[in-house]
């Protein structure tokens, strides 16, 4: 990531996600986005906010001397020089106190509108940064997450950036600025003991807000952990619907979440609890300061040594000095709940992806679209492997077919062919360059997939179909459906093209999905075809009609097809029969079949069967 440093692999729900974020990093890592680089617009804003900023806690403790004036002018005991202006003066004074309260908003009102636009852009950036890292990290790490649960994650992350920034750019510099002016008037014309309270008092209140905000902050993480736990039960089951309706578990599921969110409930109330005796602690402990104050100057006015606009001065700084004291309270509060909020996002951040491009890797250039396969060794868990020392090579334009039982590894030599995971052993070739040398953009680029669960996303046909290649024209996208024989049914639809598919393509059939996902594919237009079981789901007439489609899309093209239905692939210029991660024949069809072996088998339990389809 661009500000935030790189670390290990991190577990959202693992003990690294209950360290806390050290406030002085987040602060570095925050503050380019306060201060944006290129963005000259947004850094003239910054300053004219500040600008806004000084002047509002100039007229702040400005006022305070206009209302003492007013009260001095007002009060009967005043000089005759005083009461001889008792006509105007005294409404001038007022109506200056006034207008310096208005001011000291409209000049905060400023500092806000003006400063509004970089804590967006600041969320907009964070936000697209870790929409980025998201995308550039590991299949394993996304197989090992919860959707949910990261989506809750970068919500309350987005609100909490922009809480700091304002925070900590608009209120606490400023608040320092306003106790550090308010001492020194105190000090010059009260004396030290005034001081003296007031240190006693500010630090009182400091010292108190610090150790319940940090009391807080466990309470916050348990509300935080309470709220992802719901926000992946909510999206895991609403993408399972139509599991919890054949199974009638709508009242399963309702329990499920109502015991997630008990949780949450029990965790909230403590936290707003909590914040209620931090409130009412830092109420109590301002007031004793603010009427010991008073009672000194009240004393100060019985002794003839103050006036009554003195008191009353003392009185308005006080209540305003209550303000920035707030700030500086909330401000600590809001930035260390933030950092809670922001601790699962740094986690994301700091996860290293499994598999990167090395240092100088080059663009996959293809010419003839030759894959090879030499001596490749694969294993998700160590004791565990998937492939052993698993070699074999498809020629350019030719088709070759892995076939064997479930868990064989057939798969896996499809992830492998994509780089969504590095191989422990051996290489992986298209046309002699090591895909793992290459970039990983120019490599996806070069080979097209047709999965067996084909999913689309929550947008229109047109859309699903053009993902392939987005800077395709609409007369593009037309006939890459026309070849994968769709096109007629899409037209037939009530919007056509413009149809929404629903959430994961649930709108259409298994084979309706099959053809988008082919159309997809030839629109890509790859240099390499991998067919991962792509008929596996199907019925045997709809599987006749896509592997008419498919045969299209592969002719001419390298291609390296998963079979489940040995029917689908007789004509393939070779076969392999993985079993427990090593291949343990290849040959042609006829061959295999000739051979008697594992394959012969398979095939011939297939022409047994009632459907015609093998079950391997």
């Amino acid at each position: 990531m661009r500000h935030f440093k790189q670390g290990h692999d991190a577990d959202l729900n693992g003990p690294d996600s209950q360290q806390e974020a050290k406030p002085v990093y987040v602060l570095r890592a925050l503050l380019p986005y306060a201060w944006p680089e290129g963005r000259y617009d947004l850094r003239v804003k910054v300053v004219l906010a500040f600008l806004a900023l000084i002047c509002a806690k100039l007229v702040t403790v400005s006022v305070p001397f206009a209302y003492k004036a007013a009260v001095n002018a007002l009060d009967a005991t005043s000089s005759s020089t005083q009461l001889l202006a008792l006509g105007i003066v005294p409404v001038m004074l007022i109506i200056a106190y006034g207008m310096g309260r208005i001011m000291m908003i409209v000049f905060n009102a400023i500092r806000d509108g003006l400063f509004i636009s970089v804590g967006q852009n600041a969320v907009r950036s964070l936000s697209v940064a870790t929409f980025e890292h998201l995308h550039s990290l590991s299949l394993r790490f996304h197989m090992e997450r919860r959707t949910g649960e990261l989506n809750r994650v970068v919500a309350r992350a987005n609100t909490a950036i922009e809480l700091i920034i304002r925070m900590g750019v608009l209120q606490f510099v400023p608040t320092v600025l306003e106790l550090i002016l308010v001492f020194t008037i105190f000090w010059t014309m009260f004396g030290w003991q005034y001081v003296l309270v007031l240190t006693i008092t500010v630090l009182s209140y400091l010292y108190f807000t610090k150790k319940a905000s940090d009391w807080r902050i466990e309470i916050r993480r348990d509300m935080n952990n309470s709220d992802n736990e719901a926000g992946a039960k909510t999206v895991d089951s609403l993408l399972n619907y139509e599991t919890i309706k054949y199974f009638g578990n709508e009242s399963f599921e309702a329990e499920r979440f109502d015991k997630v969110m008990s949780g949450y409930e029990k965790a909230a109330i403590r936290t707003f609890t909590s914040l209620g005796v931090l409130n009412a602690g830092q109420a109590a402990i301002y007031t004793i300061g603010l009427t010991t104050v008073m009672l000194m100057a009240a004393n100060g006015v019985a002794q003839k040594q103050l006036t009554l606009g003195d008191f009353v001065m003392v009185n308005a700084m006080l209540i305003q000095l209550q303000i920035p004291l707030n700030f500086l309270g909330m401000v600590y509060r809001e930035i260390r709940q933030g950092l809670v909020d922001l601790e699962n996002m740094f986690m994301l951040l700091e996860s290293n992806p499994e598999v990167v491009d090395i240092k100088g890797a080059k663009p996959l250039l293809v010419d003839q679209g030759e894959v090879v396969f030499e001596n490749v060794s694969f294993a998700y868990d160590p004791k565990r492997p998937i492939l052993k020392d698993v070699s074999f090579t498809v020629p350019a334009g030719k088709m070759t077919a892995i076939v064997g039982p479930s868990g064989a590894g057939k798969s896996t030599i499809s992830r492998a062919l994509f780089r969504f995971y590095n191989i422990q052993a051996g290489r992986i070739l298209i046309d002699d360059q090591d895909i793992a040398k290459v970039t990983q953009k120019t490599l996806r680029a070069s080979i097209g997939i047709v999965p067996q669960d084909t999913v689309l996303f929550n947008d229109t046909v047109f859309y699903n179909i053009a993902y392939g290649r987005p800077s395709a024209t609409r007369d593009e996208v037309y006939e890459a459906a026309k070849m994968a024989q769709i096109d007629e049914f899409i037209r037939e639809l009530p919007d056509g093209y413009d149809t929404v598919v629903g959430e994961r393509g649930l709108k259409l059939s298994g084979g309706e999905k099959q053809r988008v996902a082919i159309a997809r594919t030839i629109l890509k237009a790859p240099s390499i075809m991998m067919l991962d079981e792509a008929t596996s789901a199907l019925d045997s007439y709809t599987e006749k009609e896509i592997q008419g489609a498919l045969d299209l899309v592969s002719k001419e093209r390298t291609s390296l097809v998963i079979a489940h239905r040995l029917s689908t692939i007789t004509h393939a210029d070779e076969i392999l029969v993985l079993d427990k991660g090593v291949i343990v024949e290849r040959g042609t069809h006829e061959e295999l079949v000739a051979k008697g072996g594992v394959y012969a088998g398979l095939w011939q339990q297939q022409k047994n069967s009632v459907t015609k389809e093998p079950v391997i």
